[in-house]
């Protein structure tokens, strides 16, 4: 069984690595619901809100004025006043794939100034067939930027049958209101550019692109980019939970929706229910393994394996490994052909490595294979590859995901200098010696054009029921010591621990779904120091 929401989440972090920037189909447009004084059992908190902070950026990062652009699913707010115009939205439901129904919602672009204009959030939902019925679960697929309704329409449902299963695009996201960045044409040269550049014109080329897509989202998106923050994104799941009618938020988020689950329990420890939380990400940027590192870890494995199995990459692990730097090398001067006259420059060879290393032991074959014809002069199988990860189709379009990551990724995080990434980027040659030299600085967020707002750095959940953290031992994207570290931060959270590789259990450990599926039905908590294969 495929892991959940891993074709999303592949689209991320190899993004993300490089540096640069680490569509439901089939739903129909649906009205906005009505409202109803009645709706919702606890309404949503009204807190103060998450973002709008906007601290001076060092390093002379260009801060560009915000455009007065309204992009599509900008739209007046509901009759009413404060945020219980909001809460008091009604849900109309209606088919929107052939097991899911969808509603479109109502939520404060701004959520300190709810009486301002408001953008749309599309949520799905799968009915529960079991009886008692125990409410709505939320799941999450990662990101930022993974579409919720893409994930909630393969879900398999076995095991979960008493809940509604739901699910949402988050702002900025496919159905939702839609980070909009230039063209996919624009991002077919931006996933080209060389991202560890060798001189000061390459990294002057780098830099000015980074800066002209960011100019692009601008552009596209305007005073949304300001508004996409995780806090954000918690403050709208707390208003989706009201909506549905629970006093407490049932939630399973996967990598990135791990930070969602993790600050939502943190703020809102009153409406917090079941909670499990698979492929912690790293909520303090102070872990003693970089994500990078989890890369070269998982990659060792790939190693071992295709050296034991013959694969004409090298005799042992450390000549396969040899292998893969040096064709990743000779790709920074000599990209090969693809297919439909495309190239494989390096970032793009470099994608490819990491793209299956999120399916585990599942995903080895088929990189040994790309590999190979690699090594043949034939680009197109790790382009293939390089495109599954970054969501581009065969016809040559992106999914949101390409352009809401960056925009909620560089809104979360910390405000750090080009100079500052430059740094990082050569502690990690060190740390990850085969990737580490092809991976370069993350100047990205550094050249944003929006300035970050605070990132929460240290979490404290406090309710009456753990959270469970599931961490996976081999995991490339969130390596394990996130997992641990999470559970250490969160109040009474069980850490379940998966011995196995690829990203996040649930999808490839019967184990794991067992032990959550029993906690969701019945509230049995894992014991402390569970422990669960891959099969």
């Amino acid at each position: 069984m495929r892991p959940p929401g891993r074709p999303t989440v592949a689209a991320l972090l190899a993004l993300l690595l490089v540096g640069l920037l680490a569509g439901c189909s089939g739903l129909l447009p649906l009205p906005l619901p009505r409202s109803s004084p009645g709706a919702g059992t606890t309404p949503a908190s009204s807190s103060p809100a998450p973002s709008g902070v906007n601290p001076t950026p060092p390093d002379g990062r260009p801060l560009e004025p915000v455009p007065a652009v309204l992009p599509q699913g900008i739209v007046d707010p509901p009759a009413g006043s404060g945020v219980a115009r909001y809460t008091a939205q009604r849900l109309a439901w209606n088919p929107c794939t052939q097991r899911v129904e969808c509603a479109t919602v109502a939520a404060p672009l701004d959520w300190s100034a709810p009486d301002g204009r408001a953008l749309t959030l599309v949520m799905g939902r799968i009915k529960a067939t079991a009886s008692p019925r125990l409410g709505t679960l939320f799941i999450n697929p990662g990101g930022p930027g993974g579409s919720g309704l893409n994930l909630l329409a393969g879900f398999p449902t076995q095991g979960l049958e008493h809940y509604d299963l739901a699910s949402w695009d988050p702002r900025g996201v496919g159905r939702s209101t839609p980070v909009r960045c230039g063209t996919d044409a624009q991002l077919d040269a931006l996933f080209s550019l060389d991202v560890s550049p060798d001189d000061a014109q390459e990294s002057s080329r780098l830099n000015s692109a980074v800066e002209d897509f960011g100019r692009t989202c601008l552009a596209g998106s305007g005073v949304l980019l300001e508004h996409i923050a995780t806090a954000d994104t918690v403050r709208d799941l707390d208003l989706l939970r009201g909506l549905v009618g629970d006093a407490r938020l049932s939630y399973l988020g996967f990598s990135y929706g791990t930070q969602i689950g993790a600050q939502y329990a943190d703020t809102f420890p009153e409406h917090t229910g079941a909670m499990v939380l698979d492929g912690a990400v790293d909520l303090g940027d102070d872990s003693d393994v970089n994500q990078l590192q989890g890369f070269e870890r998982a990659l060792g494995h790939f190693g071992s394996w295709c050296a034991a199995q013959r694969c004409g990459l090298g005799d042992d692990r450390p000549a396969v490994l040899a292998s893969i730097k040096d064709l990743l090398t000779r790709l920074d001067a000599q990209p090969l052909p693809g297919s439909g006259g495309r190239e494989l420059t390096q970032q793009l060879g470099l994608s490819g490595v990491l793209t299956p290393l999120y399916d585990g032991t599942d995903g080895w074959p088929r990189l040994a294979e790309a590999l190979q014809q690699a090594r043949r002069g034939q680009g197109a199988g790790l382009l293939a590859l390089a495109d599954a990860g970054n969501e581009r189709s065969r016809d040559g379009r992106y999914g949101s995901i390409a352009t809401a990551f960056p925009a909620i990724r560089c809104l979360d995080s910390q405000d750090v200098s080009v100079a500052d990434a430059d740094r990082t980027a050569t502690k990690l040659v060190a740390k990850a010696p085969v990737l580490g030299p092809f991976a370069g600085a993350d100047v990205f967020c550094p050249l944003w054009p929006v300035a970050p707002t605070a990132k929460v750095r240290t979490l404290h959940r406090v309710g009456d029921r753990p959270v469970v953290v599931v961490g996976t031992t081999g995991d490339p994207a969130t390596p394990y010591e996130y997992a641990v570290d999470m559970a250490r931060q969160l109040d009474s959270a069980v850490l379940v621990t998966h011995e196995g590789e690829g990203h996040t259990a649930y999808g490839s450990s019967a184990c794991v779904r067992r032990l959550v599926q029993a906690y969701f039905d019945d509230g049995t908590v894992p014991a402390k120091g569970a422990r669960c294969g891959s099969g």
